[in-house]
């Protein structure tokens, strides 16, 4: 187990499982092959074809397109194929930026197999020159890797509100860090992956920040999702990625964007070279 263990386990996926799913023509997911059969009872809003899943061609703008699909996934909620059901809409569009094709309940988004955005704070302090990282573990009735390490503060990207905006939303409810100290952080890219878990696939960016908090500082959790917060040296930070499986699956990905960038990983590391090229692989 390394740190390039950490990396490549984001990368790890056989597309051939999955089907095209398509809007007006254009792919923009992979859909699950069993979400795909269950699709083909409802022809008038999905078409189930060799080639693979599309919007039936009838629903041609957004709000057609969301209403129709969500009253599916409602009934697929009912019917207990779809768990971990949010209330949280995600926009889905071919890519960041573009013009939306339709609303997601959030539970949804990895059976499609589409684009989904999130952020994640690294929260950390200087003692005595060195850098200290604060991190979360995760309630232990989280539907994804409950009880593992996760960021001081991530979340995924709702429909409707901005990157930062959203950053500083999680940042109160997660680790109750004020609004003025929030605005602090400082934007360091995007990381892509493009992974399997429990059979969907993801595809997910994570638009990365870096806060650098007071020493006194102490996060308190609103929302119930993380069960306690630790504040740990880079050195303990990278025996636990390397040497565990202790950290949530995307995380490794973004510490160890995070050790790059503050010098603590460097080329004298046999593996830096690996290290930083992986963190900036496109999926």
């Amino acid at each position: 187990m390394s740190l390039l263990d950490r990396i490549n386990v984001c990368h790890q996926h056989d597309i051939t499982r999955f089907r095209p799913f398509l809007v007006d023509g254009r792919q923009i997911g992979f859909m699950r092959p069993d979400l795909a059969e269950e699709l083909r009872r409802f022809p008038s809003v999905f078409r189930v074809e060799p080639a693979g899943v599309r919007i039936a061609r009838h629903l041609d703008t957004f709000d057609y397109r969301s209403a129709a699909i969500d009253s599916v996934m409602r009934e697929l909620r009912l019917e207990g194929f779809i768990r971990g059901w949010r209330d949280e809409y995600f926009s889905i569009a071919a890519q960041y930026g573009a013009e939306p094709l339709f609303d997601l309940e959030r539970a949804g988004v990895p059976l499609f197999g589409v684009k989904a955005y999130g952020v994640h704070l690294n929260g950390y302090v200087r003692r005595d020159g060195e850098i200290w990282l604060w991190v979360g573990r995760r309630a232990a009735d989280r539907p994804i890797e409950p009880g593992k390490f996760d960021h001081l503060v991530a979340g995924g990207l709702p429909t409707g509100i901005k990157p930062f905006d959203n950053l500083i939303k999680e940042a109160a409810e997660e680790a109750s860090i004020p609004k003025e100290l929030t605005r602090r952080a400082r934007p360091c890219g995007a990381l892509s992956y493009r992974m399997e878990l429990d059979g969907c696939l993801r595809d997910d960016t994570m638009f990365v920040y870096d806060l650098e908090l007071p020493a006194d500082f102490v996060p308190r959790n609103h929302d119930g999702e993380i069960a306690d917060f630790r504040l740990l040296p880079l050195s303990e930070v990278e025996r636990l990625l390397a040497e565990t499986t202790d950290f949530k699956f995307n995380v490794g990905l973004v510490i160890i964007d995070f050790l790059i960038r503050q010098g603590y990983l460097t080329p004298d590391d046999p593996d830096y070279s690996a290290l930083a090229m992986g963190v900036a692989r496109k999926p």
